[in-house]
């Protein structure tokens, strides 16, 4: 289960989210929605843990995101968040990496 509470983020001078709350229960598929500009990209990063929020809180199963908990999330970003001169195999070690693995050589 993922609960977002009260979260809240700034840009200087946009305020990408303003208080979202929702709730995604265990076992569902969720997806976002929304014109560009809407946050959708901002929300998926803090609850990757890319970036943190101004307010408000994520809880994994009812527990406070931490990097324990922030393993059982999985994110592909669109195309344009892939590195279009590596390859794809060094991009999964790449992301692998990211996500905490060790030990991993692509060939």
């Amino acid at each position: 289960m993922v609960e977002i509470k009260y979260l809240s983020k700034q840009f200087k001078d946009t305020k990408a989210l303003d208080e979202v709350n929702f709730l995604i229960p265990q076992g569902s598929t969720f997806g976002f929605l929304g014109p560009n500009g809407a946050g959708k990209t901002t929300l998926i990063r803090i609850v990757t843990g890319i970036i943190i929020p101004d307010s408000g809180q994520v809880l994994i199963n009812e527990q406070p995101l931490n990097k324990l908990n922030m393993k059982k999330i999985g994110y592909i970003p669109e195309e344009r968040g892939l590195y279009k001169k590596m390859k794809v195999g060094e991009q999964a070690i790449y992301l692998a990496v990211f996500k905490g693995l060790s030990n991993l050589h692509y060939s």
